[in-house]
């Protein structure tokens, strides 16, 4: 019973995703929006929350962009610009939704592979977490304000996120090599 959960999960998030995609009228959007809204009620404000977090500042650089080439085409910018920020919004809003009530290292059970690279970004995103989290305490216990930067606190605290991508990419990758995933 258990297993054909996992199947209808897979089956259900591919084609309610492309479903989403699918989605050209701001009506039809507005009504999934609704509907994720219902089916996630109790915790509308943390996902939404999490959600615009996520996407605020690329979807303004984005939007931003659009809207000055528009403007600058004597073109009106702002109804698709509502869309497609709209859309961004309900697909992420999906996915976090999703994933919050699925693992989606069981859903990507179906494949060893899959699987094992899902566990591996998985554990580097904790990882990096920790790291900032670490860093961020280390800032506030030297009771600095926001306002009096270090820039030397910055600039070691980039340094240290640079060196660890990079060796942590090389330990990455000869994991991978080791179990194949490579054919030199």
């Amino acid at each position: 019973m258990q297993k054909n959960n996992i199947v209808l999960a897979r089956v259900f998030f591919v084609v309610a995703f492309f479903a989403l995609l699918s989605l050209h009228h701001l009506s039809y959007l507005f009504a999934a929006l609704i509907t994720l809204w219902i089916v996630s009620f109790p915790k509308i404000a943390p996902l939404t929350i999490r959600v615009l977090r996520s996407i605020l500042i690329f979807n303004l650089g984005l939007s931003l962009g659009y809207a000055a080439m528009a403007l600058w085409r004597h073109e009106t910018p702002w109804e698709y610009l509502f869309y497609i920020n709209l859309k961004v919004y309900v697909l992420t809003y999906f996915v976090f939704w999703f994933f919050g009530r699925h693992s989606i290292v069981r859903l990507m059970g179906f494949s060893k592979d899959l699987s094992y690279l899902t566990t591996i970004a998985l554990s580097q995103i904790v990882s990096y977490k920790k790291s900032f989290e670490d860093f961020r305490l280390a800032y506030l216990s030297r009771g600095l304000r926001l306002k009096d930067k270090n820039p030397r606190f910055i600039a070691r605290t980039f340094e240290y996120f640079l060196e660890k991508s990079l060796y942590d990419a090389d330990e990455r990758t000869l994991a991978m090599k080791a179990r194949g995933f490579f054919r030199d």
